[in-house]
């Protein structure tokens, strides 16, 4: 499936693996403990070299461009869990694999993953995709339908105790060292309207995701220009915050806000099963960029894929400068008893103005019609 097209990325492949097994023993033994991780590959785990330009799945079908591609390894690691047979895409930068754990949790938020894709590529580091199903066309795709039993799961509800294997897997590559997280998510539009103590939603809206949301869990700070890209209430940074650690003292939350962004900030007092409240618990670096979900067309996903890079850029030049690799920051224990902060309103989070320098982008903003 892999070996015709690309035989070099199967050897650089043979030759990341080699070395990760020979660097990461140490680092198992240090950080793998202190964020609790099962061995990331046991037994029964499936890892096959893949060709990206002749992969049968939506994701690669839609990137078949070679320059992609270039200096990247892909493999396909496949496992069983409990109920669930799991499958994620691992990419890997060969030339740069240190850095960012780019995530995209949700099959079918294929504008997430075009923006990982080319993230990986210009900045390093290694993507995780979940791979739930070869058409990502439909919302069918978000959850993992291959269970033997009972009801489909949402992957980005599945970072529990109940299930290491995963949680192992997916983290793995946090073995060899300290990265900063950088999940990748595009919404539904609008919010539920039970959802917000301090806005109402749009008819048709559906869950929680949008910066009009105001919660015990959701603490939303507007940016105050409102210019492209979150001049859309679902585009936004999501960064999670325990009463231990405020919210000043999250990672890039600060130079975020600095830089104008839509941010909500998240109060974890009990885990809910998602990968931001678990890297909170853990003393894990950890930034979620979401944007609306447009639609399947091509400019509906390039125009959510603009959205996310933009954000990206501003994170990395704000909060990586250099592309260094943040410190591993303290675990964090919350209690259920812990009191939550009150919400004030809306209108009542905006910042002082920070005089921003220009900074150039390959994410361009549509411009307007004549």
């Amino acid at each position: 499936m892999g070996g015709a097209r690309f035989p070099g990325a199967v050897c650089a492949l043979t030759l990341t693996l080699a070395a990760a097994a020979a660097t990461g023993q140490t680092a198992a033994r240090t950080i793998g403990k202190t964020i609790g991780l099962a061995d990331p590959y046991p037994d029964g785990t499936t890892r096959a070299p893949v060709d990206p330009l002749v992969m049968r799945d939506d994701d690669f079908a839609r990137n078949r461009d070679p320059s992609l591609w270039s200096g990247l390894t892909v493999e396909r690691i496949s496992f069983r869990e409990n109920r669930a047979r799991w499958a994620f895409w691992r990419i890997v930068n060969a030339g740069r694999p240190g850095g960012v754990l780019w995530v995209v949790p949700h099959d079918n938020e294929n504008g997430a993953f075009d923006a990982a894709l080319r993230a990986v590529g210009r900045y390093g580091g290694i993507l995780i995709a979940v791979d739930t199903s070869a058409d990502d066309h439909s919302y069918a795709a978000r959850l993992n339908r291959n269970v033997d039993r009972g009801a489909p799961i949402d992957p980005n509800r599945n970072f529990t105790d109940a299930a290491p294997r995963y949680v192992g897997a997916l983290l793995a590559d946090l073995r060899l060292g300290p990265r900063l997280i950088v999940a990748l998510h595009s919404n539904a539009p609008g919010f539920d309207s039970g959802g917000s103590t301090c806005a109402t939603a749009p008819r048709g809206g559906s869950g929680g995701i949008s910066i009009r949301v105001c919660s015990d869990r959701y603490h939303p700070v507007v940016s105050r220009s409102r210019a492209w890209p979150f001049d859309d209430d679902d585009s936004m940074a999501i960064i999670p915050y325990g009463a231990v650690r405020g919210r000043a003292a999250t990672f890039c939350g600060p130079a975020l806000q600095a830089a104008d962004f839509n941010i909500a900030f998240e109060y974890v007092r009990i885990s809910d099963g998602s990968l931001s409240n678990y890297a909170l618990l853990h003393g894990l670096r950890y930034v979620n960029f979401e944007t609306r979900d447009l639609g399947n067309q091509a400019a509906q996903r390039d125009a959510a894929r603009a959205r996310l890079t933009s954000m990206i850029e501003t994170m990395m030049v704000r909060c990586l400068p250099g592309g260094t690799v943040p410190p591993a920051a303290p675990a964090v224990t919350i209690a259920a008893t812990e009191p939550a902060p009150s919400v004030p309103a809306v209108t009542a989070l905006a910042t002082t103005p920070v005089a921003l320098s220009p900074m150039p982008s390959t994410a361009v903003a549509p411009q307007p019609a004549p």
